[in-house]
């Protein structure tokens, strides 16, 4: 049971303690300098908050991978534990690059919203527009929304629909697969030209596909324990394959490129304010395995009340991953790494990741009420 509420009321206490100070004649301090007391103070106890929780969920699980918490630029928190090569014993550093799974799908969709910013497609389109395979009476009436938000009814490619296309949910990497095939279409480009070209304007300079990686420091992707660490065969080429797909679940990337992307992609940097709108809207609902029922956009996922978030899970054999982002703090999470015990089920396999989710989902609400508290004109906290 985490024992988030005593650490924050211990944090606001503190906070409000350290931020009173006395009102004579000869000293008027401005409301600017009050924010940053204030923010200051806040930002020091979630360092330590962090540091204390995520610290224990390292020690409990034995955590092999990596785990950081950005703040805008500002670091609260990054730790790696473990080895990224168990036969060389090749220690998990800042630069590993890690199989990222289906955080993938995120970037599929931001180059569908791209080429149609373009006006080379638009949502509402039929896939068969631009695939011939889309054109029979099962497919016909797939739009290129219901691929996004995995509405469209499709499983396996070429299969018999689960459902009549808009009319429930089911997660498809195949739908993902075939968006990969439309991007392709309209730009004239392959997947992998489309997504290195995205990668270089964010500043992403270790992100990669399974397809064309050619560097160091990829983490290998191991079956069972640190103990008993079963490596998994021909990655990442294994990730281009049919049972994975590149544009499902095929892009390997760090800690550091995934919170450039974040920043990039939720300050405006990629995408028009309405474009990005539509991809974090919830146009479906996802009642999630492990995590719980949730909203579903365009390729990412969103939780339904307090704190909003944007997150997305990933996971192709022995590399598990989650990425979160908190909009109203401007707060990144990410989680990566690259060994799981499959013989215990994945609910076991996620469990480092749900509860360092629900660490920074508690600390975002008691901080955002918090500093609504302490910024109140009739505190009682003297500036």
């Amino acid at each position: 049971m985490l024992k988030i509420s005593h650490l924050l009321l211990s944090l606001s206490v503190a906070a409000l303690s350290l931020t009173a100070c006395k009102n004579t004649a000869e000293s008027s301090v401005k409301i600017v300098d009050r924010n940053a007391i204030v923010d200051s103070t806040i930002l020091a106890f979630e360092k330590k908050l962090l540091e204390k929780q995520i610290d224990s969920v390292f020690s409990k699980y034995q955590f092999n991978g990596s785990v950081a918490v950005f703040k805008d630029s500002i670091q609260l928190y990054q730790k790696e534990n473990g080895f990224s090569n168990f036969e060389n014993k090749t220690k998990i550093n800042d630069s590993t690059i890690f199989a990222i799974g289906s955080v993938s799908k995120q970037f599929t969709s931001v180059l569908v919203l791209l080429e149609m910013e373009k006006n080379k497609l638009n949502i509402e389109d039929k896939a068969s527009k631009y695939l011939k395979e889309f054109q029979n009476k099962e497919y016909e009436n797939i739009s290129i929304h219901q691929l996004l938000n995995h509405t469209s009814g499709l499983n396996t490619l070429g299969g018999k629909l689960l459902f009549k296309s808009g009319s429930d949910f089911f997660y498809s990497n195949d739908g993902f697969n075939t968006l990969g095939k439309i991007v392709e279409k309209v730009s004239g480009k392959s997947y992998d030209e489309n997504v290195q070209e995205l990668f270089s304007k964010v500043g992403m300079k270790s992100s990669s596909t399974g397809n064309i990686f050619k560097g160091k420091n990829f983490a290998s992707a191991y079956l069972g324990n640190p103990k008993n660490a079963e490596k998994i065969q021909n990655m990442p080429k294994r990730l281009g394959g049919k049972e994975i797909g590149i544009p499902a679940g095929g892009i390997l990337s760090t800690i550091d490129d995934l919170h450039l992307w974040n920043d990039a992609l939720y300050g405006g940097k990629i995408l028009k304010p309405e474009t990005l709108q539509k991809f974090i809207s919830k146009s479906s609902e996802r009642h999630h395995a492990i995590l719980g029922k949730m909203g579903y956009g365009y390729g990412i996922m969103l939780n339904i009340g307090k704190p909003p978030a944007y997150f997305h899970s990933g996971y192709i054999k022995g590399s598990p991953s989650l990425n979160i982002y908190y909009p109203e703090t401007k707060t990144s999470v990410i989680i990566l790494s690259n060994i799981a015990d499959e013989a215990k089920g994945k609910g076991f396999i996620f469990k480092p990741h749900i509860e360092v989710k629900r660490i920074t989902d508690a600390i975002e609400n008691t901080v955002a009420d918090l500093r609504k508290q302490m910024m109140k004109p009739n505190s009682n906290t003297q500036l």
